[in-house]
């Protein structure tokens, strides 16, 4: 099984504080070459963020291309996932979430330039 950045997913995710897990929407942000090759994606989890909010959350506003049936948003909490643990895929995000998403991760993986 393979996936295309910016699909949604829902996966297994587990929890960063404890060795748990809870089934959730995860944003999908590795190349589909690397989930095949590697066997692992890298997933950015999508919550409703109610609880709390987290630096960088980036608001789903297109919930219909994405799959989702509340407002959400995607978490800076990301992790590896197996790809066989990825259940199935419920959308991808829209364009303008697309761009929304990307500010965030570059804000929180600021890349150097590289060398000419």
């Amino acid at each position: 099984m393979t996936f295309d950045v910016f699909d949604v997913v829902v996966t297994q995710f587990p929890f960063a504080d404890r060795n748990a897990e809870k089934k959730r929407p995860a944003l999908i942000l590795s190349s589909r070459d690397f989930g095949a090759a590697s066997g692992v994606a890298l997933v950015a989890m999508i919550t409703t963020g109610r609880a709390s909010q987290w630096p960088l959350d980036a608001p789903v506003s297109d919930l219909d291309a994405a799959g989702l049936k509340h407002g959400c948003v995607v978490r800076m909490k990301l992790a590896t996932v197996d790809v066989r643990r990825i259940d199935r895929t419920v959308g991808s995000l829209a364009e303008s979430d697309r761009t929304t998403v990307s500010r965030s991760l570059s804000r929180l993986l600021p890349l150097p330039e590289a060398a000419p």
